[in-house]
């Protein structure tokens, strides 16, 4: 009879070999699975690894996610939650014990986003920080707008785009920064001190596109809420669609619905101040008009004025009542009063004469004065400074967008070029390859592969699948490093 014992001990598994064959075989199977349940035992370990139990009222699993995946997290978890996991069923072969290694996590419903939301806008609300009478008036002509938002997202382009098509003579300055993840609320806190140090700008727009409650969570942050309240300048919030509110929103001093209505709330029109403009220079023309009329009839009316007042005709009216006299005096008085009388007579005719010379004189001093002030309140030197600062005005505007345009251009070359250089199939054309597991995870590490394993070779032109049959340990020299 054959040996039980030994054909037993021939084909018996050692522990750690059992574990790595069911912790292959429950990976294999269960490779991405949803799980719903209550949070419990949760610790946040120095590297940055989460572990924690997930419980209903029947089981509970031990999971375990790494640092790498929860830094996505907001806020961070708290033992009670109603969480909604996905991940990978594995077996730890120390233990032995059944755990789920989670690449993702969410509230299941509304759960605690939305209650740290309300929560944090009820206590920054209570100290007042969204106070309306906080708020900054924003300049009504920006020329140096900064622009704080990811360089890779739609947002930026729709914001240049609307900035170049309404107000071409602002210089605009990107800050850019990460919208999501743990990274972005850090790096808006940072540019919202640190761009209108660097560019003297005279306002901020802090946009990005739309996403979920979790996808602008880094707007929800308190530190960037109180970093839009200690900016220098006022701050444009346009973040997401025009039905998500944030707590940026609240605390800006300005909320725009999307990214383009902040862009279109921080630009005046240009089309519509040159409406304006030409505008005034009616109004202008007309007032120049009136006054002239004006200074013609009061001409005409000093004009009449002196006529009426002349001394030549005081002086005929005078001496017709001279001959009046000395004809009255020669035929009712002898000569010596005759002479005598005639003697005053003219006496007082040269005084006359003297004083209407004198007066004549001094009306004629006042006409040159009035007409030396009409001459130099002339509405026609208004109208040609009025004249050359709108040419100039036409003309910055003018070499404003042209430089707007060259230099869209020259960005849009380098960034074709840049993409050139990091195209990752120029490195295959040169006989490199990638190899990625079978859920499509490139492997960099020989050591996280197992005899047997199935992965994909991708080359220049289409790739292959593959098994792995010999794994070789990293190089010494690697290790050193």
């Amino acid at each position: 009879m054959p040996d039980v014992a030994a054909t037993a001990a021939r084909d018996a598994y050692t522990v750690f070999g059992l574990a790595e064959a069911l912790k292959n075989t429950l990976e294999h199977g269960f490779s991405s699975v949803w799980v719903e349940g209550e949070l419990s035992n949760f610790k946040a370990y120095p590297s940055g690894h989460w572990y924690f139990t997930l419980k209903d009222e029947h089981a509970q699993l031990s999971c375990v996610m790494f640092r790498g995946n929860n830094l996505r997290v907001r806020p961070r978890p708290q033992d009670g939650d109603q969480l909604l996991l996905r991940g990978r069923v594995s077996v730890y072969p120390p233990r032995g014990g059944l755990q789920l290694i989670c690449d993702h996590m969410q509230a299941a419903g509304t759960g605690a986003l939305q209650r740290a939301f309300e929560q944090l806008k009820q206590r920054l609300d209570a100290e007042g920080l969204f106070d309306p009478a906080q708020r900054r008036p924003l300049p009504a002509r920006p020329h140096r707008i900064g622009v704080i938002t990811s360089s890779a997202g739609a947002a930026l382009h729709d914001i240049l785009d609307t900035l170049q098509r309404r107000w071409p003579l602002a210089e605009v300055f990107l800050w850019p920064t990460p919208v999501q993840g743990a990274a972005a609320a850090p790096a808006i806190v940072r540019a919202l001190a640190g761009l209108p140090r660097r560019a003297a700008v005279e306002l901020v727009i802090l946009a990005r596109g739309g996403g979920s409650l979790e996808d602008l969570w880094a707007f929800n942050e308190e530190a960037v809420a109180r970093a839009i309240r200690a900016c220098a300048v006022p701050v444009i919030t346009g973040v997401g669609h025009e039905t998500d509110f944030t707590i940026a929103d609240f605390a800006a001093d300005l909320r725009a619905p999307t990214p383009t209505g902040a862009a279109e709330r921080a630009s005046p029109d240009a089309a519509d101040l040159r409406a304006q403009l030409h505008k005034l220079e009616l109004a202008l023309h007309r007032k120049v008009e009136e006054r002239r009329t004006h200074a013609h009839q009061l001409l005409a009316a000093l004009r009449e004025r002196l006529q009426r007042q002349h001394p030549a005709r005081t002086l005929q009216r005078k001496a017709q009542q001279f001959d009046e006299l000395s004809a009255r005096l020669a035929r009712q008085h002898p000569h010596r009063v005759l002479d005598e009388r005639r003697a005053r007579l003219h006496r007082a005719l040269g005084q006359l004469h003297t004083a209407t010379r004198h007066r004549l004189s001094v009306l004629r001093q006042r006409a040159t004065a009035h007409t030396l002030r009409l001459d130099t309140r002339h509405p026609q030197a208004g109208i040609t400074l009025q004249r050359r600062e709108v040419g100039m005005l036409q003309r910055r505007l003018e070499l404003g967008a042209r430089q707007r345009l060259e230099a869209g251009r020259q960005h849009l070359k380098r960034a074709c070029l840049t993409l050139e250089m990091l195209d990752p199939q120029a490195v295959l054309k040169r006989g490199y390859a990638w190899a990625s597991d079978a859920e499509g995870h490139v492997l960099t590490d020989a050591s996280t592969l197992a005899a047997g394993q199935p992965i994909r070779v991708r080359l220049h032109r289409g790739g292959f699948g593959a098994e792995v049959r010999d794994i070789q340990p990293p190089a010494a020299s690697s290790d050193a490093s």
